[in-house]
């Protein structure tokens, strides 16, 4: 599949569902808002790109905390949702602009951070991502990736991006630790620190996000009922549905 066509399915699968990751409580709620918040603490002139933006929660945690906070997203529909509720919450100084993570529109050195949550996933080429944040992060940036993670082991592995990929056809890569470290350092960033998370996923609100048909539903269902139990174990899988998985927390830096 080439990266247009790629990028088609994003905005397929995204722009319907704007509105749903807006109240969505997944995406509305999590302790790394306040990292990303202790972050700019003090650097109330700063620039901040929020990559892969979404509903646009990022950007309203940071917000009144910095100068300008640019809302970048490949869907349209989701960047009216993230300026409707700015205008809404009074956030004067976000403004948003659509695109790919991997063609980023803005000069070299333009941004003090970049941060981005559970966008990655999406992106057809992260390597290229990266050297793209690399390029408009300002000497001496921070950058901040949150994202699901691949637990690294094989069986695990392809549970995961099973169950993602029949749940959203949009989906890429949940990339393991491993994998975000080669691929941050072969950018020209520097990783800082990184941490591991757990997310629990209701089954319900997690498909009826992205409005999965219920032939994929039924086979995600199936699929975890005939798993071994180190995979059920793994993924703390409930009766009905429901699961647990890794999210990484990673710190960069220019």
């Amino acid at each position: 599949m080439s990266d247009k066509a790629h990028e088609q399915v994003v905005q397929r699968q995204f722009g319907e569902q704007a509105s749903a990751y807006l109240s969505s409580a997944v995406h509305a709620q999590g302790v790394e808002f306040s990292l990303l918040q202790a972050a700019v603490q003090g650097h109330g002139a700063a620039r901040v790109l929020d990559l892969g933006c979404g509903a646009g929660h990022v950007s309203f945690h940071v917000a009144p905390l910095v100068g300008e906070v640019v809302a970048y997203d490949l869907s349209e529909q989701m960047l009216e949702v993230v300026a409707a509720a700015a205008a809404q919450r009074g956030l004067a100084n976000v403004r948003t602009e659509r695109g790919a993570a991997e063609r980023l529109p803005f000069a070299d050195a333009s941004f003090d951070f970049v941060f981005s949550r559970y966008s990655a996933h999406h992106w057809s080429d992260l390597g290229l991502a990266l050297r793209e944040v690399r390029r408009v992060l300002k000497p001496g940036g921070v950058a901040a990736f949150i994202d699901v993670a691949s637990p690294g082991s094989p069986l695990l592995d392809t549970h995961l991006q099973t169950v993602e990929v029949l749940r959203d056809t949009s989906h890429v890569r949940d990339y393991s630790t491993a994998e975000w470290l080669r691929q941050v350092s072969e950018a020209g960033l520097h990783v800082d620190r990184h941490t591991r998370q757990r997310l629990r996923l209701e089954f319900g609100s997690w498909i009826e996000r992205m409005r999965t048909p219920a032939v994929f539903r039924d086979a995600i269902l199936a699929l975890q009922n005939a798993q071994g139990e180190e995979v059920r174990e793994y993924f703390e899988i409930a009766a009905d549905g429901s699961f647990s998985t890794d999210v990484l927390v990673l710190w960069a830096g220019r």
